[in-house]
């Protein structure tokens, strides 16, 4: 088994964490709506498995992006959030937000770029 090697460039550490499956689009969820339990997150991000959307959070947790707070009710109750650390992303998150949106207006998203997700 080969150890992964620790990114010697920060940006490209954090590229790394963020440009995983479904990664920023979590981020923007919950940037966006506020903590979310599990079911409802998974909900807002149509298309995502549970298998991946829990290996996503577990490795924003892991990075300290997000919180994780478990009650224990039956069943659990499992909320996830943006640390301070996640809410330092907030203002990128946005900014992808709104280019998303203009160039969603201007056609930008066409068939063949849908097609080939």
């Amino acid at each position: 088994m080969t150890k992964k090697q620790t990114p010697s460039c920060p940006m490209e550490a954090i590229l790394q964490l963020l440009m995983g499956p479904w990664t920023a689009y979590i981020l923007y969820v919950l940037r966006d709506q506020g903590p979310q339990r599990f079911g409802a997150l998974r909900r807002a991000v149509p298309g995502i498995s549970t298998r991946v959307l829990t290996e996503r959070l577990r490795k924003l947790q892991g990075a300290g992006v997000i919180w994780r707070e478990q009650t224990q009710t039956i069943p659990p109750a499992v909320t996830y959030g943006m640390t301070a650390r996640g809410e330092e992303l907030g203002t990128v998150l946005d900014s992808l937000g709104e280019i998303a949106q203009r160039w969603q207006s201007e056609g930008a998203f066409g068939e063949d770029i849908i097609a080939a997700e």
